[in-house]
C-alpha cells in the first residue's frame, strides 16, 4: 500500500491493542450509566462494539452501515446502506475511529441524541465524539488488525 502524502506515518494496531482500548472505553462508559443498546458503525465499529456489548452487559446490538467511496485513502462520497429510525436517545453509537468526521456527521444526523464513542479520535473529527480512548495525530494512518495484510 502506498502511503498518501497527507500521512507522515502508519501505526499498526494489534488485536491486543483493540481489546485493551475497547475495555478502557467500556470503563469510561460505565461511569455514564446504562445504555439501551449499542449501534455499531459497520464495519470498523463491529469489533469494538462486540467487546463493549460484553463489558457493558448489553445484548441489544444493531448496526448502521455506511460505505465511503473514493481513492481508497480519503473519504470522498458517503452512502448510507442501512439506517436506524429514532433519535438515538439512550443508545451508544460505536466506531473504531473518527478521522475527518464525515461518517460521524452522517450518523449524528441520523441519531442526534445518541452517545457517540470511538476508540481513537483525530483532531478534525474530535468534536463529534462524546467519549474516546486516545487522540491520534491527523497525519497518522492507523492500520487496524482487520485491515492489515495477511502475514504468512
Amino acid at each position: 500500500m502506498d502511503l498518501d502524502p497527507a500521512f507522515s506515518t502508519t501505526r499498526t494496531l494489534s488485536w491486543d491493542d483493540i481489546h485493551r482500548d475497547a475495555r478502557a472505553l467500556a470503563a469510561r462508559l460505565k461511569a455514564l450509566g446504562n445504555f439501551l443498546g449499542i449501534v455499531a458503525v459497520a464495519r470498523g465499529g463491529l469489533v469494538p462494539a462486540a467487546v463493549l456489548a460484553r463489558e457493558l452487559e448489553l445484548r441489544h446490538v444493531d448496526t448502521v452501515c455506511i460505505a465511503s467511496y473514493g481513492d481508497g485513502v480519503r473519504e470522498q462520497t458517503l452512502a448510507v446502506l442501512k439506517r436506524i429510525d429514532g433519535s438515538g436517545a439512550g443508545w451508544l453509537v460505536v466506531d473504531d475511529l473518527v478521522d475527518t468526521g464525515a461518517t460521524a456527521r452522517a450518523v449524528r444526523s441520523m441519531l442526534p441524541a445518541a452517545h457517540y464513542a470511538t476508540l481513537y479520535a483525530k483532531p478534525a473529527g474530535r468534536a463529534l465524539v462524546d467519549t474516546f480512548v486516545a487522540e491520534v495525530a491527523q497525519d497518522i494512518w492507523l492500520v487496524f488488525p482487520w485491515d492489515a495484510p495477511e502475514r504468512v
